[in-house]
């Protein structure tokens, strides 16, 4: 795709907000059918998949944003002049044709294709079934968009395709595909990997840990906990398992009133033996494989570790390297666990549902990158451009 301007680019984005807001009622519509159809079972999915006028609100926010931001493309990196004469330009540039796969969430219809455009990359938009009649509705009002600029609609496309054919896709891409970003699940992370035949950038799963270290103010630890997990139990960034210092003043009574409060929330608790004995009456670990789950519900697992050493093994071997949190009043503490702990966002004494661009001052975002090339942590729009470099001569030659 050719490179646009600023002024085109941002015309669209200003066609678009104002489409967005005259369509509200086909919007929510075409959402009410999709919610008709859902399987209530997943409430985690369920909450994605709701578009309101809260929402609507949303997305146009992050259009806003978007267009407001500085464009991306052709920013220089570097400038040398060699002694041989040669000048050296290293600029970004688009990735191309990046092609995202989600799960339920209408409004990543909006975001991703709204960085993606202003980054001047193609983007194919693959939204499951779940969310077809909104996904539908929200590509029709883009490519009103597009074409009131006399912009091409290929800039942004819906792709409708079953499992097979997708497979079938990413084996044997019709067109040249530059980056793929799977926007979800275990599951569907390494079925794009498996099948895909260019670069995929994962944007991975939560199972996020929070330690408390023995020092640790247990009226902070108690409202981070709760907001951690009860916020918003279909995000990425919640919370899902805690890890406390056996060592902790009153052990057993603050456990007891950390299982009181969560119980209070409805949120369900698994604990290990050690924490068990403290608090009986809840679920107990039967297998491993559940230190690597993420919950996606109100659900929590508790258990103990001997400090800090252990509790950052533990993070380390089973979270999904996405956010990890330490309640401490060290602040040596907290560094020792922020350089040593393997996530993409490290915090301390605050909760995870921080991990999210528009909280974290990078604005409307692709997804949450849990890989390390070419960029991790929240994907924004100065992150979706590579880099390219210009070479300027006069003849010269390699001898």
């Amino acid at each position: 795709m050719k490179l646009l301007s600023s002024k085109i680019k941002n015309n669209v984005l200003e066609s678009m907000i104002k489409i967005i807001d005259n369509d509200r009622d086909k919007i929510l519509e075409a959402n009410k059918k999709d919610i008709e159809a859902f399987n209530k079972e997943d409430q985690a999915l369920l909450d994605r998949l709701i578009v309101n006028n809260s929402k609507i609100d949303g997305m146009i926010k992050a259009i806003a944003e978007v267009k407001q931001q500085e464009d991306p493309v052709g920013k220089e990196i570097s400038n040398l002049t060699l002694d041989s004469g040669l000048v050296v330009t290293n600029k970004t540039a688009p990735f191309g044709t990046i092609l995202i796969i989600y799960e339920s969430r209408p409004d990543v219809t909006i975001e991703a294709a709204v960085l993606a455009f202003k980054a001047n990359n193609k983007i194919l938009l693959k939204g499951g079934k779940e969310a077809l009649h909104s996904n539908t509705i929200l590509e029709k009002c883009w490519h009103r968009a597009l074409e009131e600029n006399n912009v091409s609609k290929d800039w942004i496309k819906l792709l409708h395709l079953q499992r097979e054919e997708t497979q079938e896709f990413l084996k044997n891409p019709p067109e040249k595909l530059d980056l793929i970003v799977p926007r979800g699940g275990e599951r569907l992370i390494k079925f794009v990997k498996d099948n895909a035949s260019c670069a995929v950038l994962v944007s991975g799963r939560g199972n996020n840990f929070l330690y408390v270290a023995q020092d640790a103010d247990w009226t902070k630890t108690i409202n981070v906990i709760v907001n951690a997990k009860t916020h918003k139990i279909s995000g990425c960034n919640a919370l899902d398992k805690v890890l406390i210092n056996k060592n902790i003043n009153d052990y057993e009574a603050k456990v007891k009133e950390l299982e009181i409060v969560l119980k209070q929330l409805n949120v369900s608790i698994v604990t290990d033996n050690n924490i068990a004995n403290l608090i009986p009456e809840n679920e107990k670990i039967t297998a491993d494989d559940i230190w690597y789950q993420e919950f996606l519900a109100l659900k929590i697992l508790i258990a103990e570790v001997s400090g800090i050493d252990d509790a950052i093994e533990k993070i380390n071997t089973y979270s999904g390297g996405h956010s990890a949190s330490i309640l401490t009043e060290d602040n040596k503490k907290a560094t020792t666990f922020m350089q040593q702990v393997d996530s993409a966002a490290v915090y301390h004494n605050a909760s995870t549902r921080f991990t999210d661009g528009g909280q974290m001052g990078v604005g409307a975002e692709l997804a949450i990158s849990t890989d390390k090339l070419h960029h991790r942590g929240p994907l924004g729009l100065k992150q979706l451009v590579t880099n390219k470099y210009y070479v300027f001569g006069d003849g010269h030659i390699r001898e």
